[in-house]
């Protein structure tokens, strides 16, 4: 699945309801994080709920590429982190930091339908991502 497709599938919704279950829906798609991977350096700080990112390095010939996995306890946060995921997992960090999620999820309307803490939370995810992507930058 891709970006274009969840904003096709958005727009095909025009009621909150069904867009908040058809997050959830997205959240079920992730692949299981292992249990050692729900560790303290994996888990963002900032969030309300309890949300877990994996990274892994991935050479591309001379690039490098950061695969995420990603979970947590909230269901809707859940669905928040596989978008996440498909905007910026498999991405080269040059990539990564051209892209714009909070613009995204503001496209999809989620600023006016997530509570401040959840906004917040999400914004933790993005820049936890990005400093990645600075970092692999850096060191490549």
């Amino acid at each position: 699945m891709t970006i274009d497709d969840i904003r096709d599938n958005f727009a095909l919704l025009e009621d909150w309801d069904d867009r908040y279950r058809y997050v959830i829906e997205l959240g079920r798609t992730l692949e299981p994080l292992p249990e050692a991977e729900h560790s303290p350096e994996n888990k963002v700080q900032g969030c309300v709920s309890q949300v877990w990112l994996s990274k892994k390095l991935e050479r591309d010939g001379d690039d490098v590429v950061l695969k995420y996995r990603g979970d947590s306890d909230a269901h809707i946060v859940r669905g928040l982190v596989a978008i996440l995921l498909t905007l910026y997992s498999g991405r080269k960090p040059h990539e990564i930091l051209a892209t714009d999620a909070i613009e995204i999820f503001d496209e999809f309307g989620f600023r006016e339908h997530l509570t401040p803490q959840r906004s917040n939370g999400l914004r933790s995810m993005v820049e936890r991502i990005r400093n990645d992507a600075r970092t692999a930058l850096a060191t490549a």
